[in-house]
């Protein structure tokens, strides 16, 4: 699945929340779908968590 058909799917679910469900309903699926995001890469193993939460707390920079 391209980058393309994937973006336009995202919104298109999240437009339908926004208007069947309203505005709080279509924030916690896009947080849902950003969680389900996080989790399918990191089973992948094409993000590594130990990294990601280094960086958020100071622990590791980018350079």
């Amino acid at each position: 699945m391209s980058a393309t058909i994937a973006g336009t799917a995202i919104a298109a679910t999240l437009a339908i929340c926004a208007l069947a469900f309203g505005f709080w309903a279509m924030l916690l699926v896009a947080l849902f779908m950003a969680v389900g995001a996080v989790v399918g890469r990191s089973i992948d193993g094409r993000l590594d968590l130990r990294g990601v939460l280094d960086a958020l707390r100071g622990k590791r920079t980018s350079s």
